[in-house]
Parts: C-alpha cells; sequence; structure tokens
C-alpha cells in the first residue's frame, strides 16, 4: 500500500509543480488582503496569463485577513490581475471588482465588496459552496 502511495506521489509531483509559476522561476508573489470586517468571496484572475485563468476561486476570505498569491509575469515582467468579490453574507449582499496591472513582487491588492450587485454579478452563494 505504501509504494502505491509513494509512486502515485512521484508521477504526480511534475503536475503539483507545472501549477506554481513561482517555482519554475516565471512568476511572483501577491498578497490578497481583505482589510474590511465583512467575510468576502473572492475570485482572482491571472490576466497575464488571459482573462479566464482563475488562481483563486470563490475562497472565503475572513475580514482583516491576508491570502499569499503566486501569479504569473507579462511580457514586461509585471503582473497583472483581476478580481471579484462577493459578501458571504446572503442577507446583506455586496459586491466589488477591480483590475491591477503592473504588480511587482510582494505586492498586495486589496479586495472588497462595498458596492451595489450588477445583474450579471452572482445573487446567491456559488452552488460549490452550498451545502
Amino acid at each position: 500500500m505504501h509504494r502505491k502511495f509513494g509512486l502515485g506521489l512521484i508521477l504526480a509531483m511534475p503536475l503539483l509543480l507545472s501549477g506554481t509559476p513561482v517555482l519554475g522561476g516565471d512568476g511572483i508573489s501577491l498578497n490578497i488582503v481583505n482589510d474590511g470586517t465583512q467575510d468576502i468571496l473572492v475570485t482572482v484572475y491571472d490576466t497575464s496569463l488571459g482573462p479566464n485563468a482563475v488562481v483563486l476561486a470563490h475562497a472565503r476570505v475572513n475580514g482583516f485577513t491576508t491570502i499569499p498569491l503566486s501569479v504569473s509575469l507579462d511580457a514586461n515582467g509585471m503582473a497583472n490581475v483581476s478580481w471579484t468579490a462577493v459578501t458571504a453574507d446572503a442577507n446583506d449582499r455586496k459586491c466589488g471588482h477591480a483590475e491591477r496591472v503592473g504588480l511587482a513582487d510582494s505586492s498586495s491588492v486589496t479586495v472588497r465588496a462595498d458596492g451595489e450587485c450588477k445583474a450579471s454579478e452572482p445573487a446567491v452563494m456559488p452552488a460549490a459552496l452550498v451545502r
């Protein structure tokens, strides 16, 4: 049994390493920061890779919490991200979104959900988070 686990781990290692840009030397570290009191659900996109390259999907970020994240570099050696956020409390639904370009290593990206939600933004929690 241990032999099968070890073999599976060895075979899976290239897949695990390929998903982390910093290990390949082609990325940087960012900090995603919720500087508010409300818990929010955040999705972060690495727009250096393309508009649909999700690097953090519907993650619950508690108030006053920082999440480290690795993203890729663009042709100029900088990182570009966009994010969307919605409050975790369905009774007080607020939304937010923004794009940040030209980010250097160890930059902080503040995320918040303090605006009104548009019709195109989720009005309920994503299905993956509903029990």
